[in-house]
Parts: C-alpha cells; sequence; structure tokens
C-alpha cells in the first residue's frame, strides 16, 4: 500500500542482491507523462484505472516488462508496486518471482506521504481513504495475502529494517535453492 516503505525496502533488497529495482508506478508516470497527464493523484488514479479497464487488469505488468526489455535488463530484478495477482502472472511467465509485501497501519502510511511530498500523494485524510479503497480494488490485498514475505514496518530504524528483511531474504532463497 502507498506509504508503506515497499521502495525502502525494495532499495534495501537490490542493495543485498546487487539487483536493479523498477518501479511500476514510475512507469505509469513516466507514461502519463509521455502522453502530457498531469501528475496529481486524480490523474494517475484515473489513468492507471483506464489502462487497466482499456487494456486488461495485467497491463501495468506487461508495461514494466517491455520497460526492462527496452533497456536490456537481466539478472536479479526487484519489481516494486505489484497491485494484483493479474501482475504476479505475468511476472512468473518471466521468470522466478518471490512476493514481499510491506505492511504498515492507514496512519503510519498517510503520515509518511504527507511528510514525501510528491505531486500524486494525497492531500488530505479523505484522499488517503479513497486512494486506498482504490488500492484494494486493484486486488493488492490478494497480493498482500500470497506474500512470501512479510514485512510490518511501524516504527522500525533503517538498520533494523535491513536487517529483518536481509534475514527474510536469506531465508526465502535458501529454500528456493534447495
Amino acid at each position: 500500500m502507498p506509504g508503506s516503505g515497499k521502495s525502502v525496502v525494495s532499495r534495501i533488497i537490490s542493495s543485498i542482491l546487487n539487483a536493479k529495482v523498477i518501479s511500476m508506478g514510475d512507469v505509469v508516470r513516466e507514461e502519463a507523462a509521455r502522453r502530457g497527464m498531469p501528475q496529481d493523484i486524480k490523474s494517475m488514479t484515473k489513468f492507471a484505472e483506464e489502462l487497466r479497464r482499456k487494456y486488461g487488469k495485467d497491463i501495468v505488468a506487461r508495461m514494466t516488462l517491455k520497460y526492462i526489455e527496452d533497456r536490456g535488463l537481466s539478472g536479479i530484478i526487484v519489481i516494486d508496486g505489484v497491485r494484483s495477482l493479474d501482475e504476479v502472472k505475468v511476472f512468473n511467465s518471466y521468470g522466478n518471482v518471490i512476493i514481499v509485501a510491506v505492511h504498515a497501519s492507514p496512519r503510519t502510511r498517510y503520515e509518511r506521504l504527507r511528510n514525501r511530498g510528491r505531486r500524486d500523494d494525497p492531500k488530505d485524510w479523505n484522499e488517503f481513504l479513497i486512494r486506498d479503497n482504490k488500492e484494494l480494488s486493484f486486488g493488492i490485498g490478494n497480493v498482500i495475502a500470497l506474500a512470501d514475505i512479510m514485512i510490518i514496518n511501524e516504527s522500525k530504524s533503517l538498520e533494523d529494517l535491513r536487517n529483518e528483511v536481509e534475514s527474510k531474504i536469506k531465508e526465502v532463497l535458501s529454500n528456493v535453492n534447495n
């Protein structure tokens, strides 16, 4: 969910595994900018919904794979921002997938988003709740429920968060390799 800390966790995983991070949100924002669309929350939410309605629930995953292929990226790639099981299926067809879910309470996420200051972040609590409901409507709850790793990210220090992520990644990878 937005503000949970998934981008921070993605960067931690990237540093542990020497992997490239691709943000699905960045892929959508880049496409919206290419089309000359505004980058505010309402426009971005509407654009993401329109893409899914017009091209299928897995369109953002397919756009992300095209982004990866167009840049010739290979090896371990961390995908930040999977929203649905349809997207997971696309990535599963491409390679081995480990789903890492990052959870934080709504209040914590709201405060983080307010402090982050990105143009598409909610301006008030009501906008935040609307965005959360949109995220849930995409199916993100199902992805979280089926995650291989669950990180609770409330008030941990960056060092504690890194230690937890590293420990859990190593555990899952040792099971995959056996």
